[in-house]
C-alpha cells in the first residue's frame, strides 16, 4: 500500500514539476526579453524571444522584437553587413502574420536603408506612415533615403514633418541640416546642426565643424 502511495506521490510530483516548467507562455518570454533589451542584454532578449516563437510561431510581436534585438548587436552587422538579411527575415515574418504591422514595416525600412536598398526602404516606409501618419521615425528614415537618392527636397519636407511631430528628434535636425547644405543652404543648414548640437548629438558638432566653419 506504502509502495503504491510512493508511486501515486511520484508521478503526481513529476506532473506538477512539467506543468510549472510549461507555466510560462509566449507573452512571459517576450516580457523577459524586453526587460533584457532595456538592460542593454541584446544577446539574451534573443534568447527570450526565440523561447517565445517556440512556444507560439505566430507571435507577431516577438519576431519584430527579435528583428530589433539583432540589429543592436552592432558588433556582428560590422563584421557581417549580410546580417541585415537575417533580421530583415524576422521583420518579414511580422508582416506575413500581422500585414498591418507599422512598426514592421519602419523597421524593415530601416534594415533596407543599411543595405543601400533605399526605393525598398522608401517603399516600406511609404507603408509604415500609411498604417500610422504620426510615426515620427518613419519619416526621418524615409528622408534619410531619399537624401541618399539625392532627393534632398523631399527629405527635407520628410524631415520637417519628423520634427513637427517631434521636436526632440535631434536625428531629424541633424539629417535636416545636412540636406540643406546639400542643396546649397548652408546658413539655414548650420542653424539646425547648432540646433542637433544643442540637444545632446554627438554626431552634430563634427559636423558643424566640416560643414560651418
Amino acid at each position: 500500500m506504502n509502495k503504491e502511495r510512493i508511486i501515486t506521490a511520484s508521478i503526481i510530483l513529476c506532473f506538477v514539476v512539467t506543468t510549472l516548467a510549461y507555466a510560462q507562455t509566449a507573452e512571459d518570454y517576450l516580457k523577459t526579453g524586453n526587460t533584457k533589451y532595456e538592460l542593454k542584454d541584446y544577446k539574451g532578449a534573443i534568447k527570450y524571444y526565440n523561447k517565445a516563437i517556440e512556444l507560439n510561431p505566430n507571435y507577431a510581436d516577438a519576431y519584430l522584437h527579435r528583428g530589433v534585438a539583432k540589429r543592436k548587436t552592432l558588433e556582428f552587422i560590422k563584421k557581417h553587413p549580410r546580417g541585415y538579411k537575417g533580421i530583415i527575415q524576422d521583420y518579414n515574418k511580422a508582416i506575413e502574420l500581422n500585414p498591418n504591422y507599422a512598426m514592421a514595416y519602419s523597421y524593415r525600412g530601416d534594415a533596407k536603408s543599411n543595405l543601400q536598398d533605399y526605393r525598398g526602404a522608401i517603399q516600406d516606409l511609404n507603408k509604415a506612415i500609411e498604417l500610422n501618419p504620426n510615426n515620427a521615425k518613419a519619416y526621418n528614415l524615409r528622408g534619410y533615403a531619399k537624401d541618399n537618392l539625392k532627393d534632398y527636397k523631399g527629405a527635407i519636407q520628410d524631415y520637417n514633418k519628423a520634427i513637427k511631430l517631434n521636436p526632440k528628434d535631434s536625428d531629424a535636425y541633424l539629417n535636416r541640416g545636412l540636406a540643406k547644405i546639400l542643396l546649397g543652404q548652408k546658413d539655414n543648414g548650420c542653424l539646425d546642426l547648432s540646433k542637433a548640437d544643442e540637444m545632446g548629438y554627438s554626431e552634430a558638432y563634427e559636423a558643424i565643424k566640416e560643414n560651418c566653419n
